[in-house]
């Protein structure tokens, strides 16, 4: 198991890594104090930055910009850009668009590509991902009440979604509706590409997470599908493919996931040390980093993140040289374990900034408030563990 990396890729990441320092973490103030016009501008501008450094879009194909990198050299990037909210924004790698990108590029006609997924990753439009839906189990996606009837050339949706993330703002929804209804389970539903312009697509509202309704990019929607009429060539991939396509689409996705949850861990570890280090508690001028609890803390949270990322590297570099479907299990561990490993990060980063650490004067109570739903989105931890847990027990009785 090789986790080496090119030159290249290690000049890339040392640039990555120095923007995100010195250009975007200042700009976090602005981010949860400013007004979202300026701070709009100044992403505006470090976009620029980015494109002039020649690194916008890295992860996305080749043919259409980026750098072409594998799974594990994406993981890598994405560790680096997870570190401030800013970053996946500011280099044109935010979710869901790259995940639209992926799936457009293995799945859309020459036609969709050049219509939808080209303007994508040049950032001059942005996508949504419809598939929950409030009154359905995310945990078992089969269950799904959006149904898209065909009609002569055309497709007619209807249905109710929610947490379609960024669909304020977006200018097309890759939408999940059950095309066959009488199909065998995982056949009856398909991907189907929905201009937000088009009659019937209406965005209800942006969902307050934790008092939080978010806006633009920033914001996951309810969406109401009412008699929305597109032509069939919106189709994405096959006709009942649609389990397949989330899939490809999930499976490389939790690494990107765990990735960013990774960077995110790494810059709240770093802020514990910071803070323990020069937070006085006594006149003799000890402080947080001179008592033993501490210690433990940081001990315990060094190697908890140590070992998550080894994991995800792992995965990401069998899923390189297998494919995904070959790598269910250690997919399944990494997403539970390296979840709960960023919270538990998190929260001690917290926990030793005193009162300092649930204000929004630094980053990490935006963390608490937008990462408690790592351990639900892409399948809960019980989903992962139950189904994980079965395989294992399987595989043991032969």
């Amino acid at each position: 198991m090789d986790f080496r990396i090119s030159e290249k890729m290690e000049t890339i990441l040392a640039m990555v890594n120095e923007f995100v320092d010195n250009e975007l973490i200042p700009l976090e103030g602005e981010m949860l104090h400013g007004s979202s016009e300026a701070l709009a501008e100044a992403v505006a501008d470090k976009q620029r930055k980015v494109r002039e450094m020649g690194l916008w879009a890295p992860n996305h194909p080749e043919e259409f910009g980026g750098i072409g990198l594998s799974l594990l050299e994406h993981g890598l990037l994405t560790e680096a850009l997870g570190k401030t909210p800013l970053g996946f924004t500011v280099f044109g790698t935010q979710a869901p668009d790259a995940g639209n990108i992926e799936i457009l590029h293995k799945f859309g006609t020459d036609e969709q590509k050049e219509r939808w997924m080209r303007p994508l990753v040049e950032g001059e439009i942005r996508s949504c991902f419809s598939m929950t839906e409030p009154g359905m189990p995310g945990s078992n996606p089969v269950m799904m009440d959006t149904v898209a009837r065909k009609d002569g050339d055309d497709y007619v949706i209807n249905g109710q979604k929610w947490f379609t993330s960024s669909a304020d703002g977006a200018a097309f929804a890759i939408v999940m509706a059950v095309t066959d209804p009488d199909a065998p389970p995982y056949r009856r539903a398909s991907m189907i590409i929905v201009p937000t312009d088009t009659p019937g697509f209406e965005v209800v509202r942006n969902i307050s997470v934790m008092g939080h309704s978010g806006s633009g990019h920033a914001s996951h929607a309810e969406v109401m599908y009412q008699s929305v009429r597109v032509p069939q060539s919106n189709l994405l991939g096959d006709e009942g493919g649609g389990f397949v396509i989330a899939q490809e689409r999930l499976g490389p996705g939790r690494i990107h996931h765990c990735m960013r949850w990774l960077g995110i861990a790494q810059r709240a570890f770093e802020m514990m040390c910071d803070r323990a280090n020069e937070r006085p508690i006594a006149e003799d001028g000890s402080t947080l980093a001179d008592r033993q609890i501490i210690q433990h803390y940081v001990a315990e949270c060094h190697a908890e993140i140590m070992g998550a990322r080894l994991m995800t590297l792992r995965s990401a570099w069998l899923i390189d040289q297998l494919g995904a479907p070959a790598v269910r299990d250690d997919i399944a561990a990494i997403k539970f374990t390296v979840a709960n490993v960023m919270l538990k990060v998190v929260d001690r980063a917290i926990q030793v900034h005193g009162a300092l650490g649930v204000t929004d004067d630094t980053i990490l109570s935006y963390w608490y408030r937008h990462e408690r739903a790592a351990r639900i989105y892409d399948g809960a931890d019980e989903v992962h563990k139950t189904s994980l847990g079965r395989r294992l027990l399987r595989a043991r009785k032969g």
